[in-house]
């Protein structure tokens, strides 16, 4: 019991702590996806039911904080920093770009099924079912990191949901060449200069496996207390 109400005083206080970020809902952008993302984000979170899901510890950037790309990237410099293994991805010759899903079906079915447990999970069945046509829908942008060959080697979901983007999906192959830092940092980077919204959200630090946790904390997310609005 003790311990219990310790942990309980903790999480209380990490939440006192955390600053507030409003992110806005907006309909117009594709009243189907936003409409059904806001439920989703709304709904009881499925331990703390008085919050909602999505609010307790956003993993978010405030783009508002970086007038450049390089503002952003000084943030995160040290040594085995983002910035160093985004670099080191970069200097090995990996481009990030904007893909056509379509054209990298069997690329993108072999990342899938490249390792059975990620994270300390064991990754969902739907993953291992190869996907022979994507829809692209509007409100999204869709990024892969290509290799010296032409081969897509990691991928990543965008969604536009009003004054923030949430990644949908980050995934790629394993390997030590810094691959995955260079694509969250290369979209953080073009969010910046496009300056359409204010946030990039890629879910939430509560819940996160140390591994994912640290790998958020490198990129620049920080947990927020998000507040929802639906326009």
């Amino acid at each position: 019991m003790p311990n219990k109400l310790s942990r309980l005083c903790e999480l209380v206080a990490s939440i006192a702590r955390m600053p507030v970020a409003r992110l806005d809902f907006h309909l117009a952008i594709n009243p189907d996806d936003v409409g059904k993302m806001h439920r989703h984000f709304t709904r009881r979170h499925p331990r703390y039911v008085v919050f909602q899901n999505k609010s307790l510890g956003a993993a978010l950037v405030d783009l508002n904080k970086f007038a450049t790309r390089d503002a952003y990237l000084a943030t995160i410099k040290g040594r085995n920093s983002g910035e160093h293994l985004a670099r080191k991805a970069k200097a090995k010759g990996y481009l990030v770009v904007e893909i056509d899903r379509n054209r990298f079906i069997d690329d993108i079915h072999a990342i899938n099924t490249s390792v059975e447990v990620r994270q300390g999970r064991t990754m969902d069945a739907a993953y291992r079912d190869k996907v022979l046509h994507f829809n692209h829908d509007k409100n999204y942008k869709y990024y892969g990191v290509i290799n010296p060959a032409g081969k897509l080697v990691a991928y990543g979901d965008l969604g536009l949901y009003g004054n923030f983007v949430a990644f949908n999906r980050v995934i790629g192959l394993r390997n030590n060449d810094g691959i995955m830092h260079l694509m969250v940092t290369e979209i953080i980077c073009h969010m910046i200069e496009a300056h359409q919204v204010r946030y990039v959200m890629y879910d939430t630090c509560f819940g996160a496996s140390a591994g994912l946790l640290g790998f958020k904390k490198m990129l620049g997310f920080e947990p927020y207390r998000a507040k929802y609005t639906l326009q």
